[in-house]
């Protein structure tokens, strides 16, 4: 087999696996509940349930916001990965219905981790697109994210699975709690008071629980579902908490330079857990517009951007490498790769853009 063909085997499979995934979502969409089409609930049910979850799950903006250049519309997931990995690219997965069952509880979840970040972000954009909560309105986004979570336990089915997704949904609910802590008059006190060292724990305190959770999350799913040896699970969680911290400094990175985040608009600057801020702001505290003029002018913000964007590119790669000596084939490598430079590799055209910028 020539390289070439090594390579198209693995994105063929990569590519039916995704379709997969999405025939199983609309599976699921389908069977929404609807209400006795004979009365005014069944319209009710239309507007205020499915219309807002359709809009969550169906989502495309962001998928092209992340789309490397010159490539063609692909939603793998991390899911998969982990069955290709201890299975194999010959394995069948539909006859596999509990890992089937995983991959649509994990694309829920992630979707309702979205929706309730916007809303307590106070993000009216993702990616570009309008937020849910800025076109059905808060309660209804609000609605909409708490019954994707419970939806999204209920169809992983599994027990075993299910307690795995409880922890993990716990843990990003914590990590939320300590983000929007920053926004507290004595929290942010503290945050000024504390020294660079200080700054950075809290900052990955807050990253750990509500970035990495959405990278370890799915590993750790199908890997319960597997039954992996929890040493290698151990392993793979290590390494995605890992991928997670590198993509939250992605994050924290496109607020400064916005058109890497699908938006040519700056924002979250009102809390204190943007590590640029953190890292550039001296001991007086400042808010809303006050910090956001005063880390764009602030003469140490491009080599700030620099450095952490190296930070993050060095961390994506070292959770590569990670998850590579995991890795039972070559093919399984590929696959992984191809799953997550989806936005791994804005990470090195960001990197470079800064440098060039700043030099």
């Amino acid at each position: 087999m020539t390289a070439v063909d090594h390579g198209t085997q693995v994105i063929d499979v990569v590519r039916a696996d995704a379709d997969l995934l999405e025939a199983d979502l609309r599976e699921f969409l389908a069977g929404l509940p609807t209400g006795d089409p004979s009365t005014a609930v069944a319209a009710a049910m239309r507007s205020a349930l499915h219309d807002p979850i359709g809009d969550a799950l169906g989502s495309k903006v962001g998928q092209e916001a992340l789309r490397p250049a010159g490539g063609g519309g692909l939603r793998p997931s991390l899911v998969y990965w982990v069955f290709r990995n201890y299975r194999g690219l010959a394995a069948e997965p539909t006859e596999e219905p509990t890992i089937r069952r995983v991959a649509v509880a994990i694309r829920i979840l992630l979707k309702a981790a979205v929706v309730l970040d916007d809303i307590e972000d106070g993000s009216a954009v993702r990616y570009g697109e309008p937020a849910l909560h800025a076109t059905h309105g808060i309660p209804l986004a609000l609605n909409t994210g708490a019954w994707l979570v419970m939806a999204a336990l209920r169809h992983a089915a599994e027990p075993a699975v299910v307690a795995t997704l409880l922890d993990a949904v716990g843990g990003g609910f914590v990590g939320q709690a300590v983000d929007m802590s920053s926004r507290l008059a004595d929290v942010r006190r503290d945050v000024v008071a504390a020294s660079t060292a200080d700054r950075v724990r809290f900052w990955e305190a807050a990253a750990t629980g509500k970035t990495s959770t959405l990278f370890r999350m799915p590993l750790a799913a199908a890997a319960t579902a597997l039954g992996v040896p929890e040493s290698e699970r151990a392993a793979l969680d290590a390494a995605m908490a890992t991928m997670g911290h590198s993509s939250q400094l992605f994050n924290d990175l496109t607020d400064f330079v916005p058109e890497f985040g699908g938006a040519n608009t700056h924002e979250d600057f009102d809390g204190l857990t943007n590590r640029v801020c953190l890292e550039l702001l001296g001991d007086t505290e400042l808010v809303g517009e006050e910090l956001k003029m005063f880390t764009l002018t602030h003469p140490g913000l491009g080599e700030t951007l620099v450095r952490l964007a190296a930070e993050a590119v060095n961390l994506k790669e070292t959770a590569k490498g990670r998850i590579h000596e995991l890795c039972r084939s070559p093919e399984s490598a590929a696959y992984f790769d191809l799953t997550i430079d989806r936005k791994g590799h804005l990470m090195e055209r960001l990197y470079e853009h800064v440098r060039e910028t700043t030099a």
